[in-house]
C-alpha cells in the first residue's frame, strides 16, 4: 500500500458513531475546551479584548489607505465638499450592510459546531448535499476557489498594511521616501521569522494594542469631527444615492477604492472558532465601528477644511509632533493584522489537508493549551517570499490596492453564494426569504467586484492568478486521490476472504503488535499483503487503522474511535479526527489500551507504504474519473514533495516499517 493510502479522505459523519464495546474513557490527552456560547462578566472582557487582537487588526487599519485612494488622480474625484459627502456616506453604508449586517448579523450564524470560515461552511453544505451531483461540484468548485482567494488576501494583507504604515514617513519629510520600501521588507521578514514561536507569547499582547489603536484613531477623528461637525450628516445614504446619480460610472469605478474600508470582514468570520459570536460581535458594536466612523469622518472633515489634505488624510490628522508615535503605533497595528491572516492561512492549510485537498504538510503545534495555534513551515515561506515580491513589485500601497479588491471582494461574493445555500437547506429557510437576502448581498458584493474587475490589469490578477495555482493543485490532489483509490481497489483483497485464507493457512505468528496503515476500512491494505509475500509472517496481534476526516471541526475523545474485533487476532479500527485537530497516532493507541486492545509501545511496528507513481498515458478510466496527463504529473509530483506518513501521523520513527510499491495510474 503507498504510504499516502493513510491520508485522510472524504468528509464523513462516521466521527458521530460510538466505539464499538468501548467504555467510558478519560480523554488521553486532555481535549480542547470550545469557546463559551454565552460568556459573561470577566470572562466576555478577556475574550473580548483578545478577540479585538486577532479579528479586528485587518479591518482596523483600512482607514490608513481607504479614503486616501479614493481622491487618487485616477479616479478623478477633486476633494470637493459634494464628493467628500458622497465618498463619505459610500464608507459608512458600505461597513454597515457588509460588516455589520451580513456578516456579524447573518454569516456569523452560519458556524459549523462553533468553527466558522469558507471551509467550514462548505464541510456544512457537503454533509447535507447527497444528491444533484453537479450541483455540488458547483458548490464545492465555488467554495474551493474562495479558500483560494483568501491564500492571495493573505499575501496582500500584510504588504498592503506595513506598506500604509511606513508611508507616514513621507509626510514627516519627502527625504525619508527611500526608506519606505526597505524598511516594510524588514519588518515583513522580521514578521515571518517569529511565527515559528506562536503567538502564545505575544497573543495577550495583541488585543491592549489594539484597543489603544481604535481609540487613538477615534480621538484623531473626534477633534477633527468637533471643527466642522456637520459632517456627520454625511450619515444620510442620500448622499451615496446623489453621488452615484450626478457621477455616474465614475461613482461605480470608485467603488473599487471604497471596498477597501470592509476589507478584513471574511476575518470575523473565519476566526469566529476562537473566540465565539458574542465576543466579537461586542466588541464591533461598542468599539471598532464608532472608532473606524469617527476617525473616516475626521478624515472628510479635514479635507474639507483643506483639500491638500486628501493626501493623506490619516496622518494628517496628527499634529506634528504625534507623527513619529502614531506610526510606530500604525505599524505595530499593521503587524498585527498581518498576523491574523497569516494565521488564518495555516488554519486554512490544515483544513484542506484534513479534508483531502492538500498534500500531508508539517503541522507545529506552538501551544500545548490551544490546538488552534499551529504553525506550518512551508506556508509561512511561501507567504513571506510572495509577500516581499509584490512588495518590490508594487512599491506603494496605492498600486497593491487594486490586487487587494480583487481578493476581498471575490471571497465576499462567494461566501454570500454559500450562505444561502446553508440557509436553505440546513436551516430550511422558505426558498424566496434566502433568495432575496442573497441578492441584496449580491447586488452589493457584485458591485464591488465589477469595479474591482476593472483593475486586472493594474495588478488585480495578482490574487486571481495565486487563486487559479491553488485551486488547480487543490483540485488535482483530490482528484488524483479519487483515482488512486479506485486503482488500488483493483489489487486489494476483501478482507473477509483474506481473514479466510488466513485461518486455512499455517503462516508463522511472531509475537508483537503490528499496525497497519489503510484509508480502507473495509479491505486487507496492499501493504499487508506485501509484507505477508515478503516476509510471510503474521504478529500475533494485528490492527488495521484508518484515519478518516469527519465534518465537523473536533471530535470528542469518547467519540474517537470505532472498534470491531474480528478472526485471528485482528481488529479493525477506525480513528476519526476533525478538520481542525491533527491526528496523533499515539493518542489512537493509548485510547485503544483504555478498551482492551492492549500493546506495548516497545513492541509494535507501524506497517506503511511508499508509492511511486508511475503516470500512464493511456487514460485509466474507471467510475467515470480520468485525468490529463499533465495533471497526472502533478499529482506525482505533489505526491513526492508531500510530508511523509510517519512524520504526519507522529508515529516513533523507530517503529515504522515502510514498503515500496510501483502504481501506474
Amino acid at each position: 500500500m503507498p504510504a499516502d493510502e493513510a491520508h485522510p479522505t472524504e468528509l464523513s459523519d462516521a466521527a458521530n458513531t460510538p466505539a464499538v464495546g468501548a467504555t467510558a474513557v478519560r480523554p488521553i490527552p486532555p481535549e480542547r475546551l470550545s469557546v463559551e456560547t454565552n460568556p459573561t462578566g470577566k470572562r466576555l472582557a478577556v475574550l473580548t479584548i483578545t478577540a479585538l487582537g486577532v479579528v479586528y487588526g485587518d479591518i482596523g487599519t483600512s482607514p490608513l489607505y481607504a479614503l486616501r485612494e479614493c481622491f487618487k488622480p485616477e479616479y478623478g474625484m477633486a476633494p470637493s465638499s459634494t464628493n467628500v459627502y458622497g465618498i463619505l456616506s459610500l464608507i459608512v453604508w458600505s461597513l454597515t450592510v457588509v460588516v455589520s449586517v451580513k456578516y456579524i448579523v447573518y454569516v456569523m450564524r452560519a458556524d459549523n459546531h462553533g468553527e466558522g470560515g469558507i471551509l467550514a461552511m462548505l464541510a456544512l453544505i457537503i454533509g447535507k448535499t447527497t444528491t444533484h451531483t453537479r450541483r455540488r461540484a458547483v458548490l464545492v468548485a465555488l467554495g474551493l476557489f474562495g479558500a483560494a482567494l483568501l491564500y492571495g488576501d493573505g499575501v496582500i494583507t500584510p504588504a498592503i498594511s506595513v506598506l500604509g504604515a511606513m508611508e507616514g514617513l513621507n509626510v514627516v519629510s519627502g527625504t525619508f521616501a527611500h526608506l519606505v520600501i526597505p524598511l516594510t521588507l524588514v519588518v515583513l521578514v522580521g514578521l515571518f521569522l517569529v511565527q515559528r514561536f506562536g503567538t502564545a507569547r505575544v497573543g495577550g499582547t495583541f488585543g491592549p494594542i489594539m484597543v489603544v489603536w481604535f481609540l487613538t484613531i477615534a480621538t484623531l477623528g473626534l477633534v477633527e469631527v468637533m471643527r466642522a461637525p456637520r459632517i456627520l450628516l454625511a450619515i444620510n445614504p442620500m448622499y451615496a444615492v446623489n453621488f452615484f446619480r450626478d457621477r455616474g460610472s465614475a461613482a461605480f469605478v470608485l467603488l473599487g477604492a471604497v471596498v477597501l474600508a470592509v476589507t478584513g470582514a471574511e476575518a470575523l468570520y473565519a476566526d469566529m472558532g476562537h473566540f465565539g459570536k458574542k465576543p466579537i460581535r461586542l466588541a464591533w458594536f461598542w468599539l471598532v465601528f464608532p472608532c473606524l466612523l469617527l476617525n473616516y469622518f475626521g478624515q472628510g472633515a479635514l479635507v474639507l477644511r483643506d483639500p491638500a489634505a486628501a493626501a493623506n488624510p490619516f496622518y494628517l490628522l496628527a499634529p506634528r509632533v504625534m507623527l513619529y508615535p502614531l506610526i510606530a503605533l500604525a505599524t505595530a497595528a499593521a503587524v498585527i493584522a498581518s498576523q491574523a491572516l497569516i494565521s488564518g492561512a495555516f488554519s486554512l492549510t490544515q483544513q484542506c489537508v484534513q479534508l483531502g485537498y492538500s498534500p500531508r504538510v508539517t503541522i507545529v503545534h506552538t501551544s500545548a493549551r490551544e490546538a488552534g495555534q499551529i504553525y506550518i513551515p512551508e506556508v509561512n515561506t511561501a507567504l513571506m517570499v510572495s509577500c516581499l515580491l509584490v512588495v518590490i513589485g508594487f512599491g506603494s500601497s496605492t498600486a497593491l490596492g487594486a490586487a487587494y479588491g480583487i481578493a476581498v471582494t471575490g471571497t465576499m461574493a462567494i461566501t454570500t453564494v454559500l450562505f444561502v445555500v446553508v440557509a436553505a437547506r440546513r436551516w430550511n429557510w422558505p426558498r424566496w426569504q434566502a433568495l432575496s437576502l442573497a441578492s441584496a448581498f449580491l447586488v452589493v458584493d457584485l458591485a464591488f467586484l465589477s469595479a474591482n474587475a476593472l483593475k486586472i490589469l493594474h495588478g488585480g490578477w495578482v490574487p486571481l492568478a495565486i487563486a487559479i495555482v491553488l485551486f488547480t493543485l487543490m483540485t488535482t490532489w483530490k482528484h488524483g486521490r479519487a483515482i488512486l483509490r479506485e486503482r488500488l481497489t483493483e489489487i486489494t483483497m476483501p478482507l473477509d476472504t483474506f481473514l479466510t485464507s488466513v485461518g486455512h493457512s499455517t503462516i508463522p505468528r511472531v509475537p508483537g503488535t503490528a499496525v497497519f496503515m489503510t484509508s480502507d476500512s473495509g479491505g486487507a491494505p496492499v501493504v499487508l499483503l506485501h509484507h505477508l509475500k515478503h516476509n510471510k509472517v503474521l504478529h500475533e496481534k494485528m490492527i488495521l487503522l484508518s484515519v478518516m476526516t469527519a465534518g465537523v471541526p473536533e471530535v470528542k475523545n469518547d467519540d474517537r474511535l470505532t472498534v470491531e474485533r474480528l478472526e485471528h487476532g485482528f481488529v479493525r479500527v477506525v480513528a476519526h479526527f476533525g478538520f481542525m485537530e491533527s491526528p496523533d497516532v499515539k493518542e489512537v493507541m493509548e485510547l485503544l489500551r483504555r478498551v482492551g486492545v492492549r500493546s506495548k509501545p516497545l513492541d509494535t511496528s507501524y506497517y506503511l507504504g511508499r508509492e511511486q507513481l508511475i503516470p500512464m498515458r493511456k487514460a485509466w478510466k474507471r467510475g467515470g474519473l480520468s485525468m490529463n496527463m499533465w495533471r497526472k504529473r502533478l499529482f506525482a509530483v505533489m505526491s513526492r514533495n508531500g510530508r511523509s506518513a510517519a512524520e504526519f501521523f507522529q508515529l516513533p520513527p523507530n517503529r515504522v516499517v515502510e514498503i515500496g510499491t510501483q502504481i501506474e495510474f
